[in-house]
């Protein structure tokens, strides 16, 4: 039976991301795969209200779904995602960041956490790799968050990354299918994810660029500064992307590098177990909240005074 194979972008019709993306594509098709490609600008997808009445019901052991399922077209992508081997994502860069568009539908997602579905027992585990590619007109300088920001919206959704590329200098319409080198990272791309659906689970790993970013659990390339976790737990420095914990020391030839620490993967958001943390903390500070009636009517008589305060808009 043939790997399943996915690709989403979200930029310009046939310009560099769709391209880049295309070209992986074909590499997996070649080898058998049974490829599915969406641009997520054919499709309509709202905006996350914030009403958390998904994180509520599973923080209470169950699975109610997004109350937007059924206006939009994100279950229907997702539902298609979620039965992939492998997906493929290829965002264009905006203000250092993932596009917009991505980004709407990406964090939509939370009603869809497959850690914390699991650990209700409202769905089984699938094991699913992912590739991410981002394309903006600069280095990254002005790419600094962009496939940080991919990665941050993987985990949710069990994606495991195995290979990113960061396409560079390629400002201009298609402008990509002039750097040689920038189509042929992408076909290996593609090669990678073949790679690595074709490899047991548990075996799998990184594929791409050894040394790529500080971080050697995610390698991202965003470290900051550690601060006391809702739980006590106190890392020196964490990566901004996995939460990998750890400190920077020197090496001998003078470089600086960021060691994880023995406990250092308790919360590694790669990880179901990792993630599953997160909904104990939801639990304890959202679930906190709506169990007390105390709190409920305080807070509900402190909002009337701002509920009644307006301001002068704009017309």
């Amino acid at each position: 039976m043939a790997y399943k194979v996915m690709g989403i972008t979200a930029g310009r019709k046939n310009s560099n991301s769709e391209i880049l993306l295309k070209e992986a594509l074909t590499v997996c098709e070649a080898q058998g795969a049974d490829v599915t490609m969406i641009n997520l600008r054919d499709f309509h997808i709202l905006d996350c209200t914030g009403c958390t009445a998904c994180t509520k019901a599973m923080s209470q052991g169950k699975h109610i779904g997004c109350t937007l399922d059924g206006k939009d077209d994100k279950k229907k992508i997702m539902d298609a995602m979620l039965a992939q081997d492998a997906v493929i994502f290829s965002v264009p860069t905006y203000d250092l960041m993932p596009a917009s568009a991505y980004l709407t539908f990406a964090h939509r997602s939370l009603s869809y956490e497959t850690s914390f579905l699991e650990t209700i027992g409202a769905i089984e585990h699938k094991d699913r790799v992912a590739g991410l590619i981002s394309v903006g007109g600069s280095t990254r300088a002005w790419q600094s968050m962009a496939l940080e920001g991919l990665q941050a919206t993987m985990f949710t959704t069990d994606m495991k990354v195995v290979d990113m590329m960061l396409a560079t200098r390629v400002p201009a319409p298609a402008q990509c299918l002039l750097d040689d080198k920038l189509m042929a990272r992408a076909r290996t791309l593609g090669e990678h994810i073949m790679q690595a659906v074709a490899t047991p689970a548990e075996e799998r790993g990184w594929l791409g660029e050894e040394d790529m970013g500080w971080c050697p659990n995610c390698h991202s390339n965003a470290l900051v500064l550690g601060e006391m976790q809702w739980d006590g737990l106190h890392y020196p420095i964490e990566c901004q992307v996995c939460g990998a914990g750890g400190t920077l020391e020197k090496t001998e030839d003078g470089k600086w590098k960021f060691v994880i620490q023995k406990d250092g993967l308790l919360k590694d958001r790669t990880t179901v177990a990792g993630r599953a943390k997160h909904l104990e903390e939801i639990a304890q500070t959202q679930g906190g909240f709506f169990s007390d009636p105390e709190k409920i009517k305080l807070v509900q008589e402190r909002k009337a005074a701002y509920a009644a305060k307006t301001f002068k808009g704009i017309d």
